[in-house]
């Protein structure tokens, strides 16, 4: 599995887990829409290593664990 794949995946996983919607975790997380909608979609190749502190922040997940999984 490619990281971008496991990124998608986690971030689905913790969208669905804390029970947010994308645009209301691109609020709070201060990005754009379009951002997430880009990274779900695989249209961002690789997505920032800021823009997914910014995602894990507004998910109230830590960066450790977010990247710590057997994937």
């Amino acid at each position: 599995m490619k990281s971008r794949e496991a990124i998608v995946i986690r971030l689905e996983f913790y969208i669905k887990e804390k029970g947010v919607n994308p645009n209301k975790l691109a609020y709070i997380a201060g990005v754009h829409p379009s951002t997430i909608k880009s990274i779900k979609s695989g249209s961002s190749k690789n997505p920032g290593i800021v823009t997914i502190k910014k995602l894990c922040d507004g998910l109230n997940v830590s960066f450790y664990d977010f990247f710590t999984d057997e994937m």
